[in-house]
């Protein structure tokens, strides 16, 4: 199997040529050093993973001509991350390890207590097409622009559980054995914890489950980890 995967947004079929973008090009030809006829990997993230080979690239563009499925379409379970970004760099980890560990949509929040006011969706996107293709898998889950998190509350759908990974009680970790499986979200809060106004909102939904995630305060982007880690074992397809 090629060892270099590509997200190519485009249907896909034996024997289609398809357009490279410049910098998918760019990529194969001028940093991978490829040539026509060298095999890639490639999937759209609804058609599973296909084998193609290069016919064409250079810096302006090229084609590829799809052989083969590798692998069927692997879809994640129902889970959302919901999350209030950080630091840029950490905001880029959570993007990249939730998209790794089997989220399939990621919503960036505001929340009383969130630092950035704004993000870049596209530049975030891109990071979760990134770690899709490191990571062999071949769905990518949408990235949301920032909303706030009262909005969010305010059109949720309460058939869509919360579990909510709340600082507050910090002490044994908890397992999710008794919750039932469906659709979840994984709420983690930002730096300087949730407002008491958030908390109270929170604490009177009848669908948000709060737990804890160990007797440490963890950071935000380790918290989203963890919590991942938790319901994927116990609730999603890793059990």
């Amino acid at each position: 199997m090629a060892k270099i995967r590509l997200f190519i947004d485009h249907p896909l079929a034996s024997g289609q040529d398809v357009l490279l973008i410049p910098a998918q090009a760019h990529y194969l030809s001028g940093v991978m050093r490829l040539k026509p006829g060298d095999g890639i990997t490639i999937f759209n993230g609804r058609d599973g993973e296909w084998s193609a080979l290069i016919t064409s690239a250079g810096k302006r563009g090229g084609h590829i001509e799809v052989q083969e499925q590798t692998a069927p379409q692997r879809d994640p379970p129902d889970l959302w991350l919901i999350f209030a970004p950080i630091k840029k760099a950490r905001t880029d980890f959570i993007v990249e390890k939730a998209t790794e560990m089997g989220a399939a949509r990621i919503v960036p929040v505001q929340t009383d207590f969130t630092n950035a006011e704004r993000i870049r969706q596209d530049r975030l996107q891109a990071h979760a097409v990134e770690a899709a293709e490191q990571c062999g898998g071949t769905f990518v889950p949408p990235v949301e622009d920032l909303s706030p998190l009262s909005r969010l509350l305010d059109g949720w759908d309460p058939s869509r559980s919360i579990l909510w990974a709340d600082e507050a009680m910090a002490g044994p970790a908890q397992t999710l054995a008794g919750l039932s499986r469906g659709r979840w979200a994984i709420l983690i809060g930002p730096e300087g914890g949730f407002s008491d106004a958030e908390r109270n909102r929170l604490s009177r939904l009848r669908h948000v489950t709060r737990i804890s995630l160990g007797p440490r305060v963890l950071r935000a982007d380790t918290a989203a980890v963890a919590a991942l880690t938790l319901w994927q074992a116990a609730l999603g397809d890793w059990s």
